[in-house]
């Protein structure tokens, strides 16, 4: 860009921006690793410079680009570094169980992991695409190739093994 022109100018802006954006967005990406992020940050850039078009000389406009993004990440870091801070603070390091219920809970999840690995293969597969990925009977039987009655049947099966394995209350 020539000197001797006016950043306010719409023209001179939008030169400045052909020459400068790809330059700016590749400088953030390799900052930040992402896409989207450092196009928000080339974006703000070029918005700060319109809004200080007048205090800005044309000659300093790249390194106030660059200034400006680079200011940008490291508040957007330290934010994170706050967030992260903050959730770690709060992390609960209590429970309103007692011991008891809570070695039962983990007697029973063994118990359950111990019987679901004991179901035959057809069944098991059947019982973790409902019960752990939320797939409806009609979605397994798609998947699986088989009719909804055969998803049925495997079901109804490793719930009545289940239960034998594990106690009445089991659903």
């Amino acid at each position: 860009m020539k000197t001797g022109k006016n950043i306010c100018q719409k023209k001179a802006f939008n030169e400045l921006y052909e020459e400068q954006s790809k330059s700016l967005y590749n400088f953030m990406y390799y900052k930040c690793g992402d896409r989207d992020l450092a196009e928000d940050f080339v974006q703000e850039s070029f918005i700060k410079l319109w809004e200080n078009c007048s205090k800005v000389l044309v000659e300093k406009a790249k390194s106030f680009l660059f200034t400006v993004a680079n200011n940008m990440f490291l508040n957007h870091v330290a934010h994170k570094k706050i967030v992260l801070k903050h959730a770690s603070e709060n992390k609960k390091e209590y429970t309103n169980e007692t011991p008891e219920f809570i070695l039962e809970e983990q007697q029973f999840l063994k118990k359950l992991k111990a019987a679901i690995a004991d179901l035959p293969s057809k069944q098991r597969e059947v019982f973790l695409m409902n019960r752990i990925d939320k797939k409806k009977y009609r979605e397994i039987s798609e998947i699986l190739d088989i009719s909804i009655k055969a998803v049925e049947k495997r079901m109804s099966l490793a719930l009545k093994s289940l239960r034998d394995k594990i106690g009445p209350n089991f659903k």
